[in-house]
């Protein structure tokens, strides 16, 4: 004669059934065979008892929840995929500002940016050109934490083609952690299956849609 420990079998083998296709419909309809099976053939000096009986019922309609949750949750991630899709055409032909160390030209100068972690009393940019000599340095002074731009009039230096920057900044005898940001041209975009939304750049190559830090 079954028992109780029948049900828990269903209930844990119910999440597997689901993850192989199977409806909620059709594990509800199996539960409830298997609970009249037993209610048919209980002992009647032992019978089940009614509290074990609720709370497997509840259990399959947990589960039978979460399974309708899952499909709605996949729904709306494509319908946020597409709608990414849509902004991330407007962009094309546009610059982006992402991480990296690369000058970019504006206005007969150049330009670059930097990200600190927190304060520093002490900001600093080096200048290198394409084969890596440092060609001048820039003093930033004290600056707060977050996002800061800088500009670079190239006097003295060659042509900025690989030009490229680094950042050091300190407050007192620590170190404070800079991130050094760039422009960048969006040349088209696309979809990824597992990083989603992602972006040509022309100098950065294929960058997820997440990783943009600012759009210019």
């Amino acid at each position: 004669m079954s028992d109780i420990s029948s049900l828990d079998a269903l209930g844990s083998s119910t999440g597997s059934a689901a993850s192989a296709g199977v409806s909620d419909a059709g594990s509800a309809d199996r539960f409830l065979k298997l609970l009249v099976t037993q209610l048919q053939n209980q002992d009647p000096l032992n019978p089940m008892d009614n509290a074990e009986i609720t709370s497997q019922m509840a259990q399959i309609n947990t589960v039978s929840g979460i399974e309708r949750l899952n499909t709605g949750l996949q729904g709306l991630t494509a319908q946020v995929v597409q709608m990414q899709a849509l902004q991330g055409a407007a962009l094309v032909g546009r610059d982006v500002t992402v991480a990296g160390d690369r000058l970019a030209a504006v206005d007969g100068g150049a330009q670059g940016g930097f990200a600190l972690a927190g304060p520093a009393d002490r900001v600093q940019v080096e200048i290198l050109n394409a084969a890596g000599v440092v060609v001048d340095t820039l003093d930033l002074g004290a600056l707060g934490s977050g996002r800061h731009g800088f500009a670079w009039d190239g006097e003295g230096a060659e042509a900025l083609s690989g030009h490229r920057f680094r950042v050091s900044a300190s407050q007192g005898a620590s170190e404070v952690t800079a991130t050094p940001l760039m422009l960048d041209h969006v040349r088209a975009v696309g979809i990824d299956g597992a990083a989603g939304l992602t972006l040509d750049l022309q100098h950065s190559g294929q960058v997820a849609w997440g990783d943009v830090v600012a759009m210019n």
